[in-house]
């Protein structure tokens, strides 16, 4: 820019009105307040994410109870037709629920009990077998290097090794033992639930009437029953994969010859409730203990999970969600990875619901625009 057009530009901005000055000045005091908005909820969400966490935890619950809820809050005959009061209903819900949950835990416990106290007493032989085998393999594989080159490379080994320990005794560690100091919490979640639950139409209803247009109350009121309707297949697909995964695995293992083969099997079952991170972990850590005693095993272990995760993720998930989550495995993976970055294993458990929720959300957004029909340009 020239000076002179430099100067016009200045003497134009001063000689401008002062309406025009109003104007500008208070659609800077906007943007600045929104800024100001965005930046104060942000960091308000990220105080509180914990809370968020377990209202999430909370709302999945309540989908997990609806169906049972819904079988004892039928008509009964024996009464002429009359039904429980709906609190009723779902108390007698979570008695079931728990009382399966407990039967199961009291029925597998001895062994999974039995299994992780032979663990814990093998694991200092373990780890001595880990750092011999593996001094031996890198005293192997650098003998024949340069005497400088080799010293190089020990020394980065080492100083890798030096950093993963760092970060299991100062990072994982303390983080997991926030974990266990939010376990507590978890009690919350059946009781949020109750209240989700028995209030849920009264929610909608408060919801529905926050929107003044009728048509796009309409589409709301739709949204909401497809938001519901997509998180009830997640939920229902997810803990019946667990379960079935862990089946799997714990047969499989036995057949193999996994040590600690239902130990590891209610593993796998767990972490399959953490997408991709979670199956993951689980194979990362049976085909190392396997291959601490048999590569070939290893091998046959490596190729059993590679074979349920292929029919769990093609075959048995799909059929298990319908329609309901026609979500690309790019975008989930990518969801994934987005949810890990932002809030950890939590962002990794709630990534592909709220994906999910976006995209009923975009999906909807879409037929409102289109029933609407294009604007008229602006002039």
């Amino acid at each position: 820019m020239s000076a002179e057009t430099k100067s016009r530009s200045e003497s134009a901005l001063i000689d401008a009105p002062p309406s025009t000055k109003s104007a500008a000045l208070r659609l800077s005091a906007q943007i600045l307040l929104a800024l100001a908005a965005v930046v104060g909820t942000l960091w308000v969400l990220h105080r509180i994410q914990g809370v968020l966490l377990l209202l999430a935890l909370s709302i999945l619950f309540g989908y997990l109870v609806a169906p049972v809820v819904s079988f004892f809050s039928r008509p009964i005959r024996a009464w002429k037709g009359r039904t429980l009061p709906l609190p009723v209903a779902i108390w007698t819900a979570y008695l079931v629920i728990f009382g399966v949950i407990a039967a199961g835990g009291m029925l597998l416990w001895p062994v999974l009990n039995h299994q992780f106290g032979e663990l814990r007493a093998q694991a200092p032989e373990y780890v001595a077998r880990v750092q011999n085998g593996w001094h031996a393999w890198k005293d192997g594989q650098t003998r024949m290097l340069p005497r400088d080159f080799r010293v190089a490379v020990n020394g980065l080994v080492d100083d890798a090794f030096g950093s993963a320990a760092n970060y299991v005794r100062h990072d994982l560690l303390p983080l997991v033992g926030g974990w266990l100091m939010r376990l507590p919490w978890l009690v919350l979640v059946p009781i949020f639930a109750f209240f989700l639950l028995k209030d849920a139409e009264l929610f909608r209803q408060y919801a529905l009437r926050m929107v003044q247009r009728k048509r796009l109350r309409w589409r709301f009121d739709v949204f909401f029953e497809d938001v519901s309707r997509t998180l009830a297949a997640y939920i229902r697909a997810q803990v019946t994969a667990c379960l079935v995964v862990a089946a799997i695995c714990s047969v499989g293992f036995v057949a193999l010859g996994v040590p600690y083969p239902v130990l590891f099997g209610v593993c796998a079952g767990l972490l399959e409730a953490l997408p991709l991170a979670g199956p993951l972990v689980l194979a990362t850590m049976v085909v190392v203990f396997v291959g601490l005693e048999s590569l070939s095993r290893a091998a046959g272990v490596a190729v059993f999970l590679f074979a349920v995760r292929v029919t769990q993720d093609y075959v048995i998930y799909p059929r298990l969600v319908g329609r309901e989550l026609p979500l690309h495995p790019l975008a989930v993976i990518l969801a994934i990875l987005c949810g890990g970055e932002i809030a950890g294993v939590a962002g990794i458990f709630l990534s592909v619901p709220v994906l999910a929720i976006l995209t009923v959300a975009y999906r909807h957004w879409r037929a409102h625009q289109a029933a609407e029909g294009p604007r008229p340009a602006l002039a």
